[in-house]
């Protein structure tokens, strides 16, 4: 039987780069991230944004920040993301 090294167990996690555009909450704030893609059909060109709430401790951030989030563990029932910078 083999054994893994920490190395091997390195959880990879996905970084989104958008604009805040609430901070009404307690330690939270809801991210827009948009993204651009080449519908596969019919070939033209869209921009799709969703909201993602992060993790955001001291209320650091306002609103039209730019900022980097980073995927966590989920924190409560939709927040599953936390502020990097």
């Amino acid at each position: 039987m083999e054994t893994k090294t920490s190395a091997q167990n390195k959880v990879t996690r996905r970084t989104l780069k958008g604009v805040v555009v609430s901070d009404k909450m307690k330690d939270t704030c809801t991210v827009s991230v948009e993204r651009y893609f080449k519908h596969p059909k019919y070939k033209k060109f869209m921009s799709v944004s969703k909201k993602h709430l992060a993790h955001d401790p001291g209320n650091t951030k306002k609103i039209g920040d730019r900022v980097v989030i980073e995927e966590c563990r989920p924190i409560s029932r939709r927040k599953h993301f936390t502020v990097v910078a």
